[in-house]
């Protein structure tokens, strides 16, 4: 049993998720978001309003924590200048904070995105070089990095979860990137309990007959992902029809992220659930 876990974007759809799973993990839970309240907390959870990007603000989150379990951004697509704060300096505060404060790891909502431009036939694993798709894309690169140098650097282990697609299977591409719910759950629980995980990244997939990514260097976490995006396969090829081999958000991971022009996020509105 941990003693406080901190955890960020804790009113969003996947904070939201875990916020009864891990307060189920630890003596003390306390969650952050930039809404007013979250209304039924578990009896052990608490709630602190802050802005990630202000420095002050996430280091009065992090007495005696030790994880974190960093969930808090910009879900979207956007202006440079938009994602500035919350997803890149807001990554920064709360390692630097967190480190400041002892913490033992922080476990962080990376993405696809982050290597979205790599084709979806080429089978990438773990040490696939970064080929952001998005300023979005270029925030989860940037945090990667800045975990991997923290370890390197100050000792702060860290688990970065390249989420494809946490949502309901919408469409042909979600087939092999879903990740459900019940493997979200998995998947964290398996970032946080693990004794030792120096700077680790993993793929947040589900066990899909059409994953397009290899997690076999992630072994050492012990995830292993139980459902299936197979059974909506019928139905969804069913209705989609055939694809078009000239469409970026076909071809590539990032999907339609890897389409959008940079900075504009509304045509990325129908990838919510990427994160």
């Amino acid at each position: 049993m941990l003693k406080k876990i901190v955890l960020t974007g804790a009113a969003g759809r996947l904070g939201s998720i875990l916020r009864a799973p891990l307060a189920a993990m630890c003596d003390d839970l306390l969650c952050t978001d930039i809404v007013e309240d979250i209304a039924d907390l578990p009896a052990n959870a608490s709630y602190a309003r802050a802005d990630i990007a202000d420095y002050e603000s996430v280091a009065a989150l992090m007495e005696g924590v030790e994880m974190v379990v960093h969930f808090g951004a910009h879900v979207d697509e956007g202006p440079f200048e938009q994602l500035l704060g919350p997803n890149f300096v807001g990554s920064y505060n709360v390692w630097e904070s967190a480190w400041k404060a002892g913490a033992r790891r922080i476990v962080y909502a990376s993405s696809i995105h982050a290597v979205g431009m790599h084709k979806r036939q080429d089978f990438i694993g773990l040490d696939a070089p970064h080929a952001p798709d998005t300023f979005y894309g270029l925030a989860k690169c940037f945090t990667e990095d800045l975990g991997k140098m923290y370890w390197s650097k100050r000792g702060l282990e860290s688990v970065h979860l390249r989420i494809l697609s946490c949502d309901t299977v919408q469409n042909a591409r979600m087939l092999g990137t879903w990740l459900s719910d019940g493997d979200l759950l998995r998947l964290v629980a398996r970032a946080i309990d693990t004794p030792t995980t120096g700077f680790s990244i993993v793929y947040g997939v589900s066990d899909n007959d059409r994953c397009p990514v290899d997690n076999a260097k992630a072994s050492h976490l012990g995830y292993r992902p139980q459902d299936n995006a197979e059974i909506y396969a019928a139905q969804i090829l069913a209705t989609e029809g055939a694809g078009d081999p000239t469409d970026r958000a076909q071809m590539h991971h990032g999907g339609p992220f890897a389409a959008v022009p940079l900075g504009q996020g509304g045509a990325t509105a129908a990838a919510k659930g990427n994160d």
